[in-house]
């Protein structure tokens, strides 16, 4: 719980978005990295510890002045103690394990206003003579927060969410399954880009290797030893984006009609494959399922010494699924482009997965959708980007 009451009071989100080490330990808040001058004129680092007054799991104004230290007795540059707030300096046990050494004292005219007020007036105490003696010191380190498994799908806390203050639009992605069919290219950009959304499962579809030249179109950058393993690329993906998301299950199968069911379970899904006979069993699936999706295609051609291309994004939901046919090709053959044959165009990979993330966004209102097309297709020679199909 201690990260979300961090999270749910403005004072002390603010001080960990601004790089404070906080945590809440036994109900008093605590700030560690806090610099100071201790007798023999070195810059040590302590922590701070303060009551901490809430009502209904949030914050309130302080009702104490006085804060704990643990530390050795702080100091000016000169090493004469900081008489003026030291007001007791013996050990007190104000949490199981955890003492302080010293408490000061030192209020402001009214009182502090809140929690970061009061926390960060008496680091400026401690740290300006510490400062003095080196002017890079500082309290903000922005330390990694581990997220309790319990309050976050991350394995450390989304801060970028609420150092900008979009929490409650960030919120709108949660939901409890996706599926990524597909992870040859930009299907493993798609996963680059969902793993930081609050998704509850995101479920990899692929059954082929991760190969050399899968290398030259991930994502991120494969070691030999990544290589060597000869891994499936869900497997490969997994283990790397599991850093970050606790709940990415590789499937190292390819779908077809005897598990083609299995994505009937997700909320949504992103096809990003290029075999029209395995779209259209999909298509059927999620249709009859009622669920969206967003099928990802780039059409790729050699002339003379350069590439031309389009990327696709095809949108179907409940709203609209007529141009399905007649933007995506389901026939029997499927073409060899050059695409197909593997040309490194790792740029493209992670446009077309950035549109497709960028629409599943729109969908679940993160951005606005004015045109609410169901069609979009970029042209690299021209950098144009038309919408059609809108619902």
């Amino acid at each position: 719980m201690s990260q979300q009451l961090i999270s749910r009071s403005a004072d002390l989100r603010r001080l960990r978005d601004e790089g404070f080490d906080v945590r809440i330990v036994s109900n008093h808040l605590v700030v560690g990295d806090v610099p100071y001058v201790n007798q023999q004129k070195e810059v040590k680092f302590g922590t701070l510890v303060s009551e901490l007054t809430l009502a209904a799991d949030v914050t309130k104004t302080p009702n104490d002045h006085v804060i704990h230290f643990s530390g050795d007795l702080p100091c000016d540059k000169d090493g004469a103690a900081l008489t003026k707030i030291i007001l007791n300096s013996d050990v007190k046990n104000l949490a199981p394990g955890f003492a302080t050494q010293h408490s000061f004292s030192s209020k402001p005219a009214g009182g502090y206003k809140d929690y970061y007020h009061k926390v960060t007036s008496y680091i400026a105490m401690l740290a300006t003579p510490a400062q003095s003696l080196d002017p890079e010191i500082k309290a903000t380190n922005f330390r990694p927060i581990v997220a309790d498994e319990s309050e976050s799908v991350f394995q450390y806390l989304d801060t970028a969410s609420s150092r900008a203050e979009i929490g409650i639009v960030s919120a709108k992605l949660e939901m409890p399954s996706i599926a990524i069919v597909g992870l040859g290219g930009t299907g493993a950009y798609v996963l680059d880009l969902v793993s930081k959304a609050p998704i509850k499962e995101i479920h990899l579809f692929d059954g082929d290797n991760f190969l050399q030249h899968n290398a030259f179109r991930f994502p991120g950058a494969a070691s030999l030893d990544d290589l060597k393993k000869q891994s499936t690329k869900v497997e490969y993906l997994a283990e790397k984006y599991t850093n970050i998301h606790r709940h990415i299950i590789p499937h190292p199968v390819n779908i077809d009609e005897s598990n083609v069911d299995q994505l009937r379970n997700v909320a949504f899904v992103f096809v990003c494959l290029d075999k029209s006979k395995v779209k259209r069993l999909i298509f059927q699936t999620l249709d009859d399922a009622g669920l969206p999706y967003v099928d990802t295609g780039m059409g790729i051609q050699l002339v003379e010494d350069s590439l031309l291309g389009l990327v696709r994004t095809t949108t179907s939901t409940n709203e609209k699924r007529d141009h399905i046919g007649n933007r995506v090709s389901l026939s029997d053959g499927d073409q060899i482009n050059e695409y197909s044959l593997n040309i490194q165009i790792a740029d493209l990979n992670a446009l077309n997965a950035t549109l497709a993330v960028i629409k599943w966004k729109k969908l679940m209102g993160f951005y606005h959708d004015l045109e609410k097309e169901h069609n979009s297709v970029y042209t690299v020679s021209g950098n144009h980007l038309s919408n059609e199909d809108q619902a």
